[in-house]
């Protein structure tokens, strides 16, 4: 009965998910909302997209820094050189083990589609070309994602308490309620880490607020996790970043 009545849950908020966001597809008159929220997935981490095998070597502009001694996968996500919040070495990757010194895409935001594209075809920098591992089409939902998708994190989250500017809890659950599908009312319906050291949503949102506002407006590349843009307002993912902080860490 118990696993029944989670597949009914389940299945309701997915059916409320697509009707909301189906609405809002219909009501775009500029951009494909899907085509957004896939390019935030390929920012976050494009070879899980697009089914690739992990890159192995480092990717070739890695090379022009020294501080951040990631390798391999690592090193060709668009998020680990930009940032969670796009402003690279401007906002949160200012420094950690995540800083590298490179700039953010969020100027990119000015720039039209067709100039995106041609920087992600290397048309600036030939070490920078993505063609060879992406198709026309990613690499025009990426540039769509950094032309219509990016969140201005500085309008969101106080970057030094890591807690959203303001927001309503009470809101916060109710679009909660979409997420508990799978992670469930308590958020531990998903382990991020191992069995020995659980790592549940109640840690990332209040470890990383930017990662979590990244995944909540596109989704999770890899999994059945939709993206929220184009469906919520950013006053609901303010309010569903303090409810998932709400959440029990272990």
């Amino acid at each position: 009965m118990g696993t029944d009545r989670k597949r009914w849950r389940w299945l309701g908020s997915l059916s409320l998910l697509v009707l909301v966001f189906t609405t809002a597809l219909s009501q775009s008159q500029t951009v494909d909302p899907w085509s957004v929220q896939r390019g935030g997935q390929l920012y976050d981490k494009w070879f899980k997209v697009v089914g690739a095998a992990d890159p192995v070597a480092n990717h070739p502009l890695w090379a022009l820094q020294t501080t951040n001694t990631r390798k391999g996968p690592d090193t060709w996500r668009c998020k680990e050189c930009h940032g969670w919040d796009y402003k690279g070495k401007d906002g949160a990757y200012s420094g950690g083990s995540h800083f590298t010194g490179f700039v953010g895409v969020w100027e990119g935001r000015n720039k039209s589609v067709v100039e995106l594209m041609g920087i992600l075809r290397g048309n600036t920098n030939p070490q920078h070309d993505f063609s060879k591992v992406l198709s026309s089409r990613d690499i025009t939902d990426l540039a769509n994602f950094i032309k219509y998708g990016l969140l201005d994190m500085s309008k969101l989250v106080d970057y030094k308490a890591k807690k959203p500017l303001q927001a309503d809890l009470t809101s916060g659950r109710a679009v909660f309620g979409i997420c508990a599908a799978c992670h469930l009312e308590d958020g531990k319906g998903i382990n991020f880490g191992t069995p020995e050291k659980p790592v549940y949503i109640g840690f990332i949102s209040k470890d990383n607020p930017f990662e979590t506002l990244h995944k909540i407006w596109a989704g999770q590349p890899g999994t059945r996790m939709p993206g929220m843009y184009g469906v919520l307002t950013q006053q609901q993912m303010m309010d569903l970043l303090a409810y998932s902080q709400s959440l029990p860490e272990e």
